[in-house]
């Protein structure tokens, strides 16, 4: 049998009981988008996306064709590392450590003794931004542009014709190495952009992230020999750890493909998939159509792809986190429940409430097997 579990990377459902605590109550990323006109989600509301609690905006069906409900993050966090090591099984009651106002000297001054180079702006900063205001100085001195965000992160941006891409990625293992302990953020992420101001960042994006700190569902998949496959970032995500195999991806588009190949390939096991483009794109960027737009694209891949499965396989459709794209307090992202679809061919959806915890998702899962 085949198992997919797909992360439409920051879709939140809104309704977060403890999104005042993060500076976030009001976002819903699902409400947003459906007051785009480039919404045309037909097959998700088929399955029962509308069905779910607080979700019945988006119009609900009599007979939704898998099991529907939503998950309330318990972790104490709001990013992707934490999202996915929850939807795996690990419940974070600490949250990882944020800089808004920058790394300290004991972390900034040992980078760049490590790498010989200097750094640049070391403080929060939107990745398109601080490429646009730092870019020309970053080429003229050949200094590293270091920023952070909200999340636990520590970012380092060059232009791939003043540090080469490989060479890009060694620096991010020289922080990575160093940043553990009190220091150790969820993620160290290359982003090396290229041309002329207005500069582009390139699809080149790599994260290094901090190894989970126990056991997930890929560990215990593995010892019940089932083959796993991430696709997309899911690798970075779990510091390579519990994969057989990864498949790195340049879009959702590159995702979707990567997914139906296997399905129409003879693989057996399990296949973790992270589409990116819905949070790096669209939602950090506060773009709404283009969310919409590119929801609305895996949801016209989506009905091809249900057709490729049989009755033994399983397709499960969940998020991280929000990233509400009319969220006016932060371009970050948003504290948000999370929807969960649990298909099976064959099978007559169900409700499955309002479920504590992500884990539920990576539990559906794991029970297959």
């Amino acid at each position: 049998m085949k198992a997919y579990l797909i992360v439409l990377d920051s879709l939140g459902a809104g309704n977060a009981p403890d999104a005042a605590d993060f500076g976030d109550e009001g976002a819903n990323t699902l409400r947003s988008l459906s007051k785009s006109d480039k919404l045309k989600i037909d097959k998700l509301i088929s399955l029962g996306l509308g069905n779910i609690e607080g979700l019945e905006f988006l119009g609900k069906t009599p007979n939704p064709l898998a099991d529907y409900g939503r998950m309330t993050e318990l972790s104490q966090g709001k990013d992707t590392t934490i999202g996915h090591w929850e939807i795996c099984g690990i419940v974070s009651e600490n949250s990882l450590p944020t800089y808004p106002d920058g790394f300290p000297e004991e972390v900034i001054g040992e980078f760049e003794r490590l790498c010989g180079r200097g750094t640049l702006c070391n403080k929060p900063y939107s990745g398109t931004a601080v490429i646009a205001d730092y870019g020309e100085e970053h080429i003229a001195t050949g200094q590293l542009i270091v920023y952070t965000s909200a999340d636990s992160v520590f970012q380092i941006a060059a232009h791939e014709d003043v540090v080469p891409v490989e060479e890009l990625y060694e620096y991010c293992r020289i922080a990575r190495k160093l940043l553990c302990g009190k220091h150790g953020v969820g993620r160290v992420i290359a982003r090396p952009f290229e041309g002329e101001h207005p500069f582009v960042r390139t699809a080149h994006r790599h994260d290094f992230s901090i190894e989970p700190p126990g056991e997930t569902l890929l560990d215990r998949l593995g010892r019940q020999g089932v083959k796993r496959v991430g696709v997309g970032k899911i690798g970075d995500i779990f510091a390579h750890v519990g994969l057989d195999e990864e498949i790195y991806t340049t879009s959702n588009a590159d995702g979707m493909r990567v997914a139906s190949e296997l399905a129409d390939s003879d693989f057996c096991g399990f296949c973790f998939v992270n589409l990116v483009d819905f949070d790096m794109k669209y939602g950090h960027r506060r773009d709404v159509d283009g969310y919409a737009l590119a929801l609305s694209e895996f949801d016209a891949w989506l009905g091809g792809f249900l057709d490729k499965l049989s009755e033994d396989d399983l397709l499960v459709i969940t998020a991280d986190h929000g990233c509400d794209p009319s969220f006016t307090k932060t371009t970050d992202h948003t504290r948000e429940r999370v929807p969960l679809l649990v298909y099976r061919k064959g099978r007559e959806g169900r409700a499955l409430g309002t479920l504590d915890g992500f884990f539920h998702a990576g539990k559906i899962v794991e029970e297959c097997f």
